[in-house]
């Protein structure tokens, strides 16, 4: 269920690498590609009174799959976010914890 947050893409861009994105993302998580959102706020920096374009920033909010697959998992995002033509992306994981998520009012684990 990994659900990514995409700042400082365009919604465009988004949508010309999410696929290929999705399904590599899939084979490192070893789940399905219909496991995954992307979610494109739309975003306003402001710095120092002023306006300023933003950079790259992905949150991934997911349940914990060790460091492996997390180490993956950022290679992968960070190579098709630069594939955009940006020089920088930073990633950040968002760990969720099972017994304190829940759907459709209960607890996905005990």
């Amino acid at each position: 269920m990994p659900h990514l947050v995409v700042r400082g893409i365009s919604i465009e861009e988004m949508k010309r690498i999410s696929k290929p994105l999705v399904r590599e993302l899939a084979e490192i998580c070893e789940c399905g590609t219909d496991n995954f959102t992307f979610e494109v706020p739309h975003s306003t920096f402001v710095f120092d009174g002023e306006e300023i374009p933003s950079f790259p920033l992905i949150e991934v909010k997911w349940f914990e799959r060790g460091r492996e697959t997390r180490d993956r998992f950022a290679k992968s995002v960070t190579e098709h976010i630069l594939s955009t033509g940006v020089e920088e992306v930073e990633v950040v994981f968002i760990p969720f914890s099972e017994p304190n998520y829940y759907i459709n009012g209960k607890r996905i684990v005990d």
